[in-house]
């Protein structure tokens, strides 16, 4: 039986801890989570956006990276305040019928995040190397299955090392075409000002929406943050745990909504009404053409890095969703093999792949408020978060996140029905 004194003594150390790590050696589980932001699906979905429509949805990035600062804080919260993750938070509350179902549609969430990322890796080694599409599938499918050993063998640590490094990679490679292509500044600055252009755009804001606010970041999110500083956390260690993560999270996705931003604005200072655009492969043939052909590569090994890092991440978040909606774990390495399978399918059955990468962040889109909203709601209990609770001007931000987020998805769905999305 643990004594008070015990009891005590070990919030001191995990306290005393805390306080003696650097705030920089506190940062990293955000910057993984942020890897589901630059995934293939981003690049697909704002090339697209940049080369159909120029400037004009410059503005939902910054909205969707805003409200990502948000929606990655709350999730790092929930899983450092109350030592489990969002699934597991779920899975505990909701009765069988509707744990199941609620399962279902994550798994819905997680299968198109990884058709998104094989097939953008599988067109990154193609682009690079010329490697069909269904080998390159079945590498990135086995680079990432060891990436994932990393993790299960030697810890989250090592683990966020190297994704960190492939984000690095996937900054410089999609960054790099700023700083030898045109861009017409002033127009980049007119297209903050929220507007649509016809019902296409309202899908594509949708695709863009999907590809930057990621229900399986939001998943994986609350688990990283518990996994990487352990659980039960002393409660008086979780204040600066909390400000170490407002940054965690801030710097990362300042990184990350760089990186989408750069890729429209490089679309649309190079690409507009360029033919074969609409394809990642041809977008990366008139980057070549327009830049050279070290910006071309440096597009295609960010590409590479991109499907890499995001396919494993995306992996981790499946395996969360499974142990707190099912109450089972698989090894990572398992599901890895298993998951890889309808992604390969779809490329074997020889889907336009670009096409299929902006469908798949639609759906991503459409399972955003399945996590968000629990999110804000637990968050937001006292019962759950104790002192912790969301603030009101907090938890009022947050609600009219979802609103906005639950209305683009009605729209979409709206515009879908009636055959003109």
């Amino acid at each position: 039986m643990t004594t008070r004194a015990e009891t005590v003594s070990e919030a001191a150390a995990g306290q005393c801890w805390v306080r003696r790590q650097p705030v920089p050696w506190l940062l990293g589980p955000a910057f993984v989570a942020a890897v589901a932001y630059v995934d293939p699906g981003n690049v697909a979905a704002n090339l697209t956006a940049g080369a159909q429509y120029g400037y004009l949805l410059v503005w939902v990035l910054v909205a969707a990276n805003l409200m990502a600062v948000l929606v990655q804080y709350l999730s790092a919260k929930l899983g450092l305040v109350t030592g489990s993750s969002l699934p597991e938070l779920l899975g505990k509350r909701l009765p069988r019928g509707r744990r199941l179902a609620y399962w279902v549609q994550a798994e819905a969430v997680a299968a198109a995040t990884d058709l998104a990322e094989v097939l953008g890796g599988a067109i990154a080694l193609h682009i690079l190397f010329g490697i069909p599409l269904l080998l390159g599938g079945l590498i990135i499918g086995v680079v990432s299955m060891l990436l994932l050993v990393i993790q299960s063998r030697h810890g989250q640590r090592p683990f966020e090392f190297v994704v960190i490094g492939l984000l690095v990679i996937v900054t410089l490679g999609f960054v790099a075409g700023l700083f030898f292509g045109p861009v017409s500044w002033g127009a980049a600055v007119a297209g903050i000002v929220p507007r649509f252009e016809g019902v296409q755009t309202v899908l594509l804001a949708a695709s863009m929406l999907g590809a930057t606010v990621m229900p399986h970041a939001i998943y994986a999110h609350s688990s990283l943050a518990r996994d990487r500083h352990g659980s039960p956390l002393p409660t008086a260690a979780l204040p600066r745990l909390l400000t170490a993560t407002r940054w965690d999270v801030v710097l990362s996705l300042l990184v990350a909504g760089s990186v989408n931003i750069a890729m429209l604005l490089l679309a649309a200072g190079n690409l507009a009404g360029v033919p074969g655009t609409d394809s990642i492969e041809g977008a990366h043939a008139a980057i070549t053409t327009a830049l050279g052909p070290v910006v071309g590569i440096a597009f295609g090994l960010g590409l590479l890095a991109s499907g890499l890092a995001s396919t494993s991440v995306g992996c981790y978040a499946g395996s969360t969703i499974m142990a707190g909606l099912l109450h089972r774990n698989i090894p990572q390495a398992a599901r890895r093999a298993i998951t890889l399978i309808p992604a390969l399918a779809v490329i074997a059955a020889g889907v336009e792949p670009t096409w299929a990468l902006v469908l798949s962040q639609v759906v991503l889109s459409l399972g955003i408020p399945f996590a968000l909203i629990p999110l804000v709601a637990l968050t937001g209990n006292h019962t759950v978060m104790g002192s912790f609770t969301n603030r009101a001007p907090l938890q009022v931000a947050a609600w009219v996140v979802v609103g906005l987020i639950v209305a683009l998805n009605l729209a979409l769905i709206g515009l879908m029905a009636t055959g003109q999305g």
